[in-house]
Parts: C-alpha cells; sequence; structure tokens
C-alpha cells in the first residue's frame, strides 16, 4: 500500500527559485496554484520569500484573448517581475500543471533589486543586490502574442477577483444539490 502523502505540505528541502512576471507575482494566486487556497498558514508563506527582480534579455506582452502574459527573448529587453525562494519539487510540479503547454520552464539569471516594492514597479536604472539563477517559464507561441505590455496593475484591478473568487456571489447555489 502505498503512503499517504498530503500535498499541501512541502516534499523535499524547498531549494527551488523562480522569477514569476504575470498573475503568480499576486500572493493569492500564487497560494492558489502551489496550496490549493489564496490563504496559507504562516508557518507555510514563511517558507517562501519575494523579492523584485529584473529579467534581462526578454520582453513581457499579453497573451491574446487570456488574462496572463507570456515573455520571450528579446535582445535589450528587461521584464519586472518577482524572484521567490523556498519552492520544493512539488511546488514547481503543481507550477508546471499551471502554466501547461504554452510554455517553457527554463533557467534564467535575474537581477534581484534592492529597496523596491514588487507593487512598486522597477526598471533597470535601479541598484541590484546581487544576481540570482531561477526557473522562468517562457511564452512558446509568438503568434498567440500582443504587441502590447502586459500591466499587472490592470490585473489587479480588473480580473484578480475572478482568479480567486473574490466577492463571487454564489446565490442559490447549493453544492450538495449538484452532486445529486
Amino acid at each position: 500500500m502505498a503512503a499517504h502523502h498530503d500535498s499541501s505540505v512541502p516534499s523535499d528541502d524547498g531549494t527551488h527559485c523562480a522569477f514569476f512576471y504575470g498573475t503568480l507575482m499576486v500572493p493569492q494566486v500564487f497560494y492558489s496554484v502551489c496550496y490549493g487556497s489564496q490563504e496559507v498558514p504562516k508557518e507555510i508563506a514563511a517558507l517562501h520569500t519575494f523579492n523584485a527582480a529584473i529579467l534581462p534579455g526578454y520582453r513581457r506582452h499579453r497573451v491574446k484573448y487570456a488574462d496572463y502574459p507570456g515573455i520571450t527573448e528579446e535582445e535589450g529587453g528587461e521584464v519586472f517581475g518577482s524572484f521567490v525562494t523556498g519552492l520544493t519539487k512539488a511546488n514547481m510540479e503543481k507550477l508546471d500543471y499551471f502554466e501547461g503547454g504554452q510554455y517553457e520552464r527554463r533557467k534564467v539569471t535575474v537581477k534581484v533589486l534592492k529597496d523596491v516594492g514588487i507593487a512598486e514597479g522597477a526598471s533597470g536604472s535601479q541598484g541590484y543586490h546581487e544576481e540570482k539563477t531561477a526557473e522562468v517559464y517562457v511564452f512558446l507561441h509568438k503568434d498567440d502574442l500582443e504587441p502590447v505590455e502586459w500591466d499587472l496593475e490592470e490585473f489587479r484591478r480588473e480580473k484578480l477577483r475572478y482568479w480567486t473568487r473574490a466577492g463571487h456571489d454564489w446565490g442559490d447555489y447549493d453544492p450538495a444539490k449538484v452532486a445529486e
């Protein structure tokens, strides 16, 4: 008989790091993907650090007909995002599933910024602490990208509530009746 494994508990030492540049920059989305809930116990939240960072050599675009962005390599480009530490193998597997076949996970070098909050945004002219290796999801289908930049604040303002179900009015919905 196989041992029961609780997927909400990290399954390894949390040595993976990732660079997120879209919906996963929002902690509620990150926690929903990795732990199944937008709110996690403080012990789980404490496993991860979130730092502002720049990924040079790439450009972020809106994906056609989608709420999320994609990045592609572009000489002279740079993408502002979040460098996240403490990811486990189980977290990475859930992220791979979430990103799906539209993306390829790659190892990259990011510049972790100092004195810049993730919500503040940044430009490459600001200083950084050091370069770090991270995994990032690169968009594979360039024809599906729009020629405009994806906007985190627009996502938070107009789409986040749909991704987290915040404020959702379930009306007369009763899950017990659906199961009948």
